[in-house]
């Protein structure tokens, strides 16, 4: 029978610590967001429409490229799960670990929203928001990650030991992309930008924690569209997530979207994205 070899801790195991840490993904060479032309735009963009996401619910909205829309908070604190799709191929949609690869684990005013292989593109760019003052508290903790996945149905199966629930995130986003038209929708539903939530690491298990988000009626974000898009977002059965989620209980509130469009003129010189210029050859 073979018996494994007793652990040890390694004379250098301090020095093997103490290596310096390399950014896998250096960003310098990204090119930078035009901040000049966002500023232009927005001062000329025109309001065209706005969509609420009732309570534990899910709802579809389209933004024009180089047009913006906002995240809203209206009524009480309360987290929203974030997919975007370009309006022209839903195939193309958010990638949330090249996002996290590239810009970190929460994003932040001037990061991107970028788009799966192969046109591995900016889809949007965040250009404001209302809680960039809440920074990272004690426990680790900072809004708007891309580290969670969405609650869902499935999970929810599992620890409840076989409960049926059906407005997990999940669910939600599944029945406002179908209800937007896209076919298969439950298969292109994907990781999520977890919108006004305040979420890390523990420092002792390195487990994924939640706590109650500073989020305030009057708080938002937003982005600008450097493609069209098509955007599912619900408002997450668990509030604020100060205790749960996917549950009838928390307290949850509406959230809000709103559209606006810019006139041609207001983007002169500015075009979307082209995709990803990689050839697709793999080596063959």
């Amino acid at each position: 029978m073979h018996r494994p070899f007793p652990f040890q801790t390694p004379p250098d195991a301090a020095a093997r610590r103490a290596v310096a840490p390399v950014i896998c993904y250096p960003t310098e060479t990204l090119p930078a967001p035009d901040s000049a032309t966002y500023a232009r735009a927005r001062q000329s963009a025109r309001k065209i429409g706005s969509v609420t996401v009732p309570a534990r619910e899910g709802r579809a909205f389209r933004v024009p490229a180089g047009g913006f829309f906002r995240i809203s908070c209206t009524e009480g604190p309360q987290v929203g799960d974030l997919n975007l799709f370009s309006a022209e191929d839903p195939r193309e949609r958010f990638y949330s670990g090249k996002t996290r690869a590239l810009h970190g684990t929460h994003l932040g005013v001037g990061d991107r929203m970028w788009s799966v292989f192969p046109w591995l593109r900016p889809m949007a760019t965040l250009v404001a928001d209302t809680l960039g003052w809440y920074g990272v508290d004690a426990f680790g903790g900072r809004v708007h990650d891309v580290i969670g996945t969405r609650c869902d149905p499935y999970t929810h199966w599992l620890l409840s030991g076989g409960g049926q629930y059906h407005h997990c995130c999940h669910s939600n986003l599944t029945r406002a992309l179908s209800d937007a038209g896209v076919e298969g929708a439950e298969a292109l539903v994907h990781d999520v930008l977890n919108v006004f939530m305040c979420t890390g690491f523990t420092a002792d298990t390195g487990q994924y924690f939640m706590k109650a988000s500073p989020v305030r009626p009057g708080d938002y974000l937003e982005f600008f569209a450097e493609i069209e898009l098509l955007g599912v977002l619900s408002a997450c059965p668990g509030g604020d997530c100060s205790a749960e989620h996917s549950s009838d209980t928390a307290a949850c509130h509406p959230l809000e979207v709103e559209i606006w469009e810019t006139p041609a003129e207001a983007l002169a010189g500015w075009a979307p994205p082209r995709p990803n210029g990689y050839d697709g050859t793999h080596g063959r």
